[in-house]
C-alpha cells in the first residue's frame, strides 16, 4: 500500500512542446523534500492536452529521474477503456509502479459500467490500480458499493477520493477492507480524510511546499492530530490559494514565479487572471516562496 504525501506532477511546457529539463528538475526538488511518491499526468499534469506520445514520455521522463527512489504512480485514465488499457500498459512497460485512473468522464456510464470499465484495465496489466473519483470533473460519482466491489479485485489497489463527500469517505473506508488504501484528492480534506482513517493525499500543493505536505501526512500516520493540526493550519492560506482558478492554473503559475518552469499552457487553459495571480502572489511572499 502506498501510504503519505504524493505530488501530483504539473507538466512544464516550454515552447509548446514538454520541458523535460524543468521536469526533472522538479523531480528532484519532490525527492528532496521528502515526498512518497510521484504522480504524473493527472488532471495537474494537462493530460487531457497531452498527446499519446507525450504522455508516455513524460511518464519515462518522471521514472527516469525518479532512478527507484521513490514510487511512480503513473496517470493513466480515459473515457475510452481501450484508450485507458493501452495508456496503462504502456506505462507498465516504462517502468510505473502503479497506474491511477480516472472515472470515464463525458459518457456518464452506469455503476456497473464503471466497475466493468476497471474491471477490463485491471485485467490487462499487473500494476496496482488506484481510482480516482472527481464526480465534478467525470460528472458521475463511484458510488461505495462499486468502491468496495473493485476493491475485490487483486490489483486494484485504492481510490483517489475528490468528491467533497465526507459521509462518503467514511463509508468507503467502512466498506473497503483494511488492505485498501484510501487517498485524499482535495489537499483541503488531508486532515479529516486521513485522520478518519485514510492512507495519504495525491497533492497538488507538495509541488511548492513538498516536505511541508510530508510533514503533515507523517503527523497523520503517526497518529499526532495536535502535530497535524497544527501543519494544517500553517498550509490553509496555500491550499486556498490554489483553488482561486481552476487547477492546475494556480499552482503551476506559483511554479514559473518560482522560476521552476515557464507560465505556459494549453488550450483551453489560459493564464491566471490578473486579480488572482496578485493574490497568489502576496500568498506565496507569506511563505518566502518568492
Amino acid at each position: 500500500m502506498f501510504t503519505g504525501a504524493m505530488t501530483a506532477l504539473v507538466t512544464p511546457f516550454r515552447d509548446g512542446e514538454v520541458d523535460a529539463r524543468a521536469l526533472e528538475a522538479l523531480v528532484e526538488a519532490q525527492i528532496a523534500g521528502g515526498i512518497n511518491a510521484l504522480v504524473p499526468c493527472g488532471s495537474t499534469g494537462e493530460a487531457a492536452t497531452l498527446t499519446h506520445e507525450e504522455h508516455l514520455a513524460v511518464v519515462r521522463a518522471v521514472v527516469r529521474a525518479a532512478r527507484g527512489r521513490v514510487p511512480v504512480i503513473a496517470g493513466t485514465g480515459s473515457n475510452s477503456t481501450a484508450e485507458a488499457i493501452r495508456l496503462t500498459r504502456g506505462a507498465e512497460e516504462a517502468g510505473a509502479d502503479a497506474a491511477l485512473l480516472i472515472s470515464p468522464y463525458y459518457n456518464k456510464p452506469t455503476q456497473d459500467g464503471i466497475y466493468r470499465h476497471y474491471a477490463a484495465v485491471a485485467d490487462a496489466t499487473g500494476l496496482p490500480l488506484i481510482l480516482y473519483n472527481i464526480p465534478g470533473r467525470t460528472g458521475s460519482n463511484i458510488t461505495p458499493d462499486t468502491i468496495a466491489r473493485l476493491a475485490r479485485l487483486p490489483n486494484i489497489a485504492g481510490v483517489k477520493e475528490a468528491s467533497g463527500n465526507l459521509a462518503q469517505v467514511l463509508e468507503i473506508i467502512d466498506e473497503s477492507g483494511a488492505d485498501f488504501g484510501i487517498y485524499s484528492g482535495d489537499d483541503i480534506l488531508t486532515l479529516p480524510i486521513m485522520a478518519a482513517g485514510g492512507h495519504g493525499v495525491i497533492a497538488v500543493g507538495a509541488n511548492l511546499m513538498p516536505r511541508a505536505y510530508a510533514e503533515l501526512t507523517d503527523a497523520l500516520l503517526a497518529g499526532d492530530l495536535e502535530r497535524a493540526r497544527m501543519q494544517n493550519h500553517r498550509l490553509l492560506p496555500l491550499m486556498m490559494a490554489l483553488t482561486l482558478e481552476v487547477n492546475p492554473i494556480p499552482v503551476k503559475t506559483a511554479l514559473a514565479m518560482m522560476g521552476q518552469c515557464a507560465d505556459e499552457f494549453r488550450l483551453p487553459l489560459t493564464p491566471m487572471s490578473p486579480g488572482a495571480r496578485v493574490r497568489l502572489e502576496d500568498v506565496l511572499r507569506e511563505y518566502e516562496l518568492v
